[in-house]
């Protein structure tokens, strides 16, 4: 047995800086990887050594095994640790750093093939005891048959789940409740498998409603030993992925916590298992439970596992790697507390969840207590859209549930995020609502609560007129503060005899607020659109923090300015504010009609031609961005009258992809 010396992280983002945080704690030096598009980030910086993959697609950078181990053999590096996703459940990768002798921080290749199957996987599970659900296999053009398909789905029964074979995160998966459904969603998740995996291969199972999604922390040594670290709660998922998970589950008792401990060590103990790995099941209402795969890697939620156990995986898994047995932590853990993580995503919620990329140009969330951050970003990171949207995992541990959500929830509120659109309100909103914190959750949970009842408009005192309001003063006090002050006690910049209102536009989505705001003999006062706010006092201004007494509270309003873009945050919430150009070019406007792309990607499909008729909803062009299909549907009844883009096409956000009339334009 040998002590790892120096391990290269082949992957990227929060895992990367997990990894090294534990690395150096072990006395073990580090070496990132990094893409054109990762150049800046911050994992690179922190490990002692870097290497540049040319490029940015994952295929021409992090996926390239051969370029991976020839940065281990540049570097002296004696392990490679994967990460998840990319290289970390590829055998063929596992097996050539075992042929160049670099240790594999991670589980057998032979464990790594069975489980990469989940076909082969569910037919090994089976044998070892562990219940499965039937299903059927599609992995050819032949098999997309319409006759046998249907056969297959009225003898499995529906509804039908169709999964990708050889892969995960949701993409390749599809719930199809009708007949009519079926041909066209087992197609469409191949296409989807075979540009995220490799290969399209998918199958047909039973789809359980209104299950939990509970997976099992298992680890294995060398020695023989395999146990279990007891199970996550990962029910609350959009587009089939979790974004909210937890330790121990609200719905596992200590006679069900057992038996799915008895089931994951059952599998991990017939694949010989060595190192982390997770054991999912998707559980009925009753309490039945039914096998869905083996991730054999780290998982991302791991840290709510930790925070209950008290250990460290990935300290773990240098041990196992180094050939050692499991340290006592690990052999018999000590169960204490409860633990929430929420996975904070670059998307836009509301709008489908469409991931969105940018610049974050302020990524700021405090340090309380009982609160852990694993981050992959910082301020003035850019988000590009070659790779997973997550921004940073958010994790809280308590004595209790409620004592978890909470301290997820504060954090998050006062958390400063600006630059990109994200997920942040619907974390927050899930976590105060009373369904969840009762722990009443499965995989249906966003179906039952949708996204626009869970984050309304803030309704009321206009808080988007009270920033707009806020945006402007802050800016004529960063307009003061390059002159000289003429009277002290006066924000900078203010005028001290009475003038016309200075006035100033901001976009709120598509909402036009107007602002006008005045000093007349010492009283300030402003309007946003019809509404008047009288006796303003402020007690400090500047361009980045005002203080003022606005409709009889005083609040601390900090404002981060990006060009003609405002954030502004207090108390009330979060507000966008785009500054309206007062001679605005008029070539930005649009043509009516117009569908815009809602994010970078390339054109997959065209479905309509010019001047076809279609209906709202009718899908028009269907993008692929991050690996994952986004159908692009009309918003309106008419008729299209141009298409400027075609198959394989890459677009920028805010392309125009079609324009539809309505009948009266078209005649």
């Amino acid at each position: 047995m040998s002590k790892i010396r120096k391990v290269l992280i082949a992957n990227r983002g929060e895992i990367a800086s997990r990894v090294i945080r534990t690395a150096r704690e072990m006395d073990i030096a580090t070496v990132a990887l990094y893409s054109d598009a990762d150049r800046h980030a911050p994992y690179v910086s922190q490990a002692d050594e870097a290497v540049h993959l040319p490029g940015t697609a994952p295929a021409d950078t992090y996926l390239r095994a051969d370029l991976v181990l020839a940065a281990a053999r540049a570097t002296g590096a004696d392990a490679i640790h994967p990460g998840y996703g990319f290289l970390s459940e590829n055998e063929e990768f596992a097996r050539a750093c075992a042929e160049a002798g670099v240790v594999f921080v991670g589980p057998s290749p032979r464990a790594i093939a069975a489980m990469g199957s989940k076909i082969e996987a569910k037919r090994i599970m089976a044998d070892a005891g562990v219940p499965v659900l039937p299903g059927m296999v599609v992995e050819s053009e032949a098999d997309e048959d319409p006759a046998r398909l249907r056969a297959a789905a009225a003898e499995i029964g529906l509804p039908v789940l169709v999964k990708a074979a050889f892969g995960g995160g949701g993409r390749g998966m599809r719930i199809v409740n009708t007949i009519d459904e079926l041909v066209e969603a087992v197609c469409s998740a191949r296409r989807e498998a075979a540009s995220a995996f490799g290969n399209g291969t998918v199958f047909l199972e039973k789809f359980v409603e209104s299950p939990r999604h509970i997976e099992v922390q298992i680890f294995g040594d060398r020695h023989g030993n395999v146990v279990h670290l007891g199970e996550r709660e990962c029910s609350i998922q959009r587009r089939y992925q979790k974004i909210i998970e937890e330790s121990p589950s609200t719905g596992v008792d200590a006679d069900l916590r057992a038996e799915l401990g008895s089931a994951a060590v059952a599998a991990g103990k017939a694949l010989d298992y060595e190192g982390a790995g997770t054991v999912e099941f998707v559980m009925a209402p009753n309490g039945s439970f039914y096998f869905l795969e083996v991730n054999t890697r780290l998982q991302v939620e791991h840290p709510v596992t930790e925070l209950v156990t008290g250990t460290d995986l990935v300290r773990g898994q240098f041990v196992v790697a180094a050939g050692e047995r499991l340290p006592e932590e690990i052999l018999n853990p000590v169960f204490t507390g409860h633990a929430v993580e929420v996975r904070l995503y670059a998307e836009d919620a509301a709008a489908g969840f469409i991931p969105v990329s940018g610049v974050l140009s302020t990524f700021e969330i405090p340090d309380l207590p009982g609160v852990r951050v694993d981050a992959g970003f910082e301020s003035g990171s850019e988000v590009s859209t070659y790779y997973d949207p997550m921004l940073a995992k958010v994790i809280g541990y308590g004595r209790d549930r409620d004592d978890a959500c909470a301290r997820v929830a504060r954090v998050l509120e006062e958390s400063r995020i600006h630059g990109v659109t994200t997920n942040r309100d619907l974390l927050i909103a899930v976590l105060r609502e009373p369904e969840f914190r009762a722990g009443s959750t499965d995989t249906a949970y966003l179906d039952r609560h949708p996204v626009r009842e869970l984050c309304p408009e803030p309704a009321g005192a206009g808080v988007h007129q009270t920033h707009a309001l806020v945006a402007a003063l802050a800016a004529m006090a960063a307009r003061g503060a390059e002159r000289t002050s003429l009277l002290s006690g006066l924000p900078a910049g203010f005028r001290t005899v009475r003038s016309a209102p200075q006035s100033v536009r901001y976009l709120h989505g598509a909402e036009e607020i107007e602002v006008r705001y005045e000093l007349i003999r010492g009283e300030l006062r402003g309007w946003a659109d019809e509404r008047a706010f009288e006796g303003i006092e402020m007690i400090s201004g500047a361009a980045d923090l005002v203080e003022a007494v606005i409709d009889g509270v005083r609040r601390r309003y900090r404002i981060a300015r990006v060009g003609a873009t405002h954030f502004v945050n207090s108390g009330l919430g979060v507000s966008e504010l785009h500054e309206v150009e007062r001679f605005p070019d008029p070539s930005d406007f649009q043509e009516a009609g117009s569908l815009l792309a809602p994010m970078p990607g390339a054109v997959v499909r065209v479905e309509v031609g010019e001047g076809d008729r279609v209906r709202v909803g009718d899908v028009v062009v269907v993008l692929e961005a991050m690996k994952m299909e986004h159908s692009i549907k009309a918003t309106a009844e008419g008729f299209v009258s141009k298409l400027p883009v075609a198959t394989g096409q890459q677009v920028e956000s805010g392309t125009v992809l079609a324009v539809i009339q309505d009948e009266e334009a078209q005649a």
